[in-house]
């Protein structure tokens, strides 16, 4: 039923999280009836959702994460659109001069690589207070297990399950990763705090955060800062989708690279550390690189 007028930003949060826990439910159990339907029953399906850690059961393991990717993330955000058209847009496309975005965009992700994995570094020296060990024990553990059902998917030699990665892990989660971080949370996020660049950082530390992954944290946050600029600046959710599936297809790409040249996946995860000038010239080029986005921008709002 459409609303006679504009929704409170509160309102819409909460109808979201609603909207978020059944569409999970509801994929998942669908998914999982189906699973045991196909291999043939209770006995079975539950022997695959075992096998979901435990083993290399990749039809349990792709099937599981593509539907909870949909359900979690995409559905909600649709559904929200829908009940709360036409008062709220969430996802913009404006269209003029998207190519040279895009093209700005992946330029600086690639400078941005160096800077990266200085933030990775820090990340992964950080510890929480003595207090908190239980919760940071915790967490690590919940990371490790997430490594192990990355590293089964990622490290592949086969050109299929390569592409197959590409749809699972790169296209899909950034089209419904972006919807609904930057789509739905970042624009009910700007309408609370009336702060654009507010909204981009607390957005940002929500998609980090929903990650659980504690060591990896900082770098996911600065990535989810990065495309929620993208979207403000360009006033487009797909070149935030494009940024988002230019550094997970990076990541397939060089962990099916590793697999055919017979590395591990711990040395996909290890990051030598660069030389300061290297550090300093990444920051230099991200900094330029940002303030021609920026001023393109201006730009457009000067001629608009």
């Amino acid at each position: 039923m459409r609303q006679s007028i504009a929704p409170s930003p509160w309102y819409s949060f909460m109808l979201l999280l609603v909207l978020t826990l059944v569409c999970t439910f509801l994929s998942q159990f669908l998914f999982v009836i189906s699973y045991w339907l196909l291999n043939g029953g209770l006995q079975q399906g539950l022997s695959g959702i075992k096998d979901l850690l435990q083993t290399d059961s990749k039809t349990f393991l792709y099937g599981s994460l593509l539907t909870g990717s949909i359900g979690t993330f995409l559905l909600p955000s649709l559904w929200l659109q829908k009940l709360e058209e036409p008062h709220v847009q969430y996802f913009k496309v404006q269209k003029k001069q998207i190519g040279l975005y895009a093209l700005v965009l992946f330029f600086f992700l690639l400078v941005s690589n160096p800077f990266m994995e200085l933030i990775g570094l820090w990340n992964q020296q950080l510890s929480l207070p003595e207090a908190f060990q239980d919760l940071e024990s915790w967490m690590y553990e919940k990371e490790q297990a997430m490594a192990l059902v990355i590293e089964k998917m990622v490290m592949v030699g086969d050109i299929k399950f390569l592409l197959l990665n590409i749809l699972v892990m790169a296209a899909v989660p950034a089209i419904v990763e972006e919807f609904y971080f930057r789509g739905s949370i970042q624009t009910i996020f700007n309408s609370l705090f009336k702060n654009p660049h507010l909204s981009i950082w607390f957005t940002a530390i929500v998609f980090s955060a929903i990650h659980l992954q504690f060591y990896g944290f900082l770098p996911r946050m600065f990535l989810g800062v990065i495309f929620g600029y993208s979207l403000y600046w360009s006033g487009n959710i797909w070149l935030a989708v494009f940024g988002h599936f230019v550094n997970n297809f990076s990541v397939t790409l060089i962990a099916f690279y590793y697999f055919k040249n017979g590395k591990s996946f711990s040395e996909l995860q290890q990051s030598a550390p660069y030389s300061f000038w290297i550090y300093g010239m990444s920051a230099i080029l991200m900094i330029g690189l940002g303030y021609y986005f920026y001023t393109i921008r201006q730009k457009k709002l000067t001629y608009e």
